[in-house]
């Protein structure tokens, strides 16, 4: 069972967005996402201070 004609242009097109997203997007997107808690953290500390118990 091959592909047909109308279906290979479409395939590549998919494989294409796969990759996209594999190598592009999602690794970005989880950089941004650790970075942007990361500093939520920091900001919460700088305005509270760091955790532990009181003085």
């Amino acid at each position: 069972m091959s592909l047909t004609e109308e279906q290979k242009p479409q395939r590549r097109k998919e494989m294409r967005l796969f990759l996209f997203l594999v190598v592009c997007l999602f690794p970005l997107l989880s950089v941004a996402i650790v970075g942007g808690y990361g500093f939520i953290i920091w900001f919460f500390q700088m305005l509270y201070g760091p955790p532990g118990p009181p003085n």
